[in-house]
């Protein structure tokens, strides 16, 4: 039984590492893509994960599997594509640390992963199913997402949605706000920045947009505010939870690192359960996130910075909230 299966893209985050003596930019290959972070973060954590994907047959694709197995993330549902190449994406930041990014994904291995090739076994007793909307971009992924949603809660899963909203991957912001919409009804728990809460719920307050997105089931809605914190809401409680003060470097990863510690606290609730967490207990399990987002700021890349569980425990004792 695994504590949390993710399926969708795995790729290369090529994160700047300063400039060469000629002043040109330098770049440093990372494992990247948010579902296997996600998994990365739970790993670290001590819970059971596993990837479910396709990356290329190439020596990027083995590199992420490489990493994947270092994390201690299953790798039996990673498949190789011979005619396809791994993902890749250039990541940019600006002085405050915020990243945008550049993808070559076009024809990539990740998109190709067809719902046959999806291993059930791995879904059978899984506790939560995560994907996110990356994986929607395209058939035959977007099929092999749906499928194995679906399949997951037909096993007992809880069903944990992130409509990751990347511009650049969707022909345009209607079909992709169409898509990822359609995915909520599948969740039961939906992790959302607030650019992505407006966008998905038409709505510019937290606890309307948060209470719109639950409307297709969800239990527990987050909504991720960078140095703002998170809000949460589930129907019977909702609040808003402050970050902590850290000097940050790069963003990349941090709702990842959020959600797969969130996802590894929630690993052994119902979805009863989650729709009567108390407020306190809420706050405590948001806290603890956002310091493992935080953390992840101070570092550069996604999983490298990912921090321990100890890492945690001190930034809830001793770093203040911002």
């Amino acid at each position: 039984m695994f504590d949390i299966a993710a399926l969708g893209e795995s790729l290369i985050d090529f994160t700047p590492c300063g400039r060469n003596e000629s002043g040109m930019n330098l770049f440093a290959q990372n494992p990247g893509g948010a579902p296997a972070n996600v998994l990365a973060m739970a790993a670290k954590l001590g819970g059971k994960t596993a990837f479910i994907g396709k990356v290329g047959d190439d020596d990027f694709g083995r590199f992420l599997k490489s990493e994947m197995e270092k994390a201690s993330i299953d790798v039996s549902g990673l498949l190789t594509d011979p005619e396809h190449n791994t993902t890749l994406a250039f990541v940019h930041l600006s002085e405050s640390g915020d990243r945008s990014f550049s993808f070559y994904r076009k024809n990539c291995a990740d998109i190709f992963l067809r719902p046959e090739e999806v291993n059930r076994s791995i879904l059978k007793g899984c506790r939560i199913f995560h994907f996110g909307s990356v994986s929607l971009t395209d058939e035959p992924c977007r099929g092999a997402t749906i499928y194995a949603a679906k399949a997951a809660k037909d096993e007992g899963a809880l069903i944990s949605y992130d409509p990751n909203y990347r511009p650049l991957l969707w022909d345009c912001e209607r079909r992709a706000a169409e898509e990822m919409r359609n995915a909520l009804e599948l969740a039961d728990i939906v992790k959302v920045s607030e650019e992505e809460m407006r966008l998905l719920s038409g709505k510019n307050d937290l606890l309307e947009g948060s209470a719109e997105l639950a409307r297709g089931g969800a239990a527990l809605v987050v909504v991720t505010l960078g140095p703002g914190g998170a809000f949460f809401y589930n129907g019977s409680a909702h609040g808003l939870v402050p970050a902590y003060d850290v000097k940050t470097i790069d963003t990349t990863g941090a709702g990842d690192a959020f959600l797969g510690s969130l996802l590894f606290n929630l690993r052994a609730k119902t979805k009863k359960e989650l729709r009567t967490i108390p407020e306190s207990e809420l706050r405590a399990l948001v806290a603890f996130s956002n310091a493992a987002g935080s953390l992840t700021t101070t570092r550069k890349g996604a999983v490298p910075a990912m921090p321990g569980l100890g890492e945690i425990e001190n930034c809830l004792k001793n770093i203040h909230t911002l």
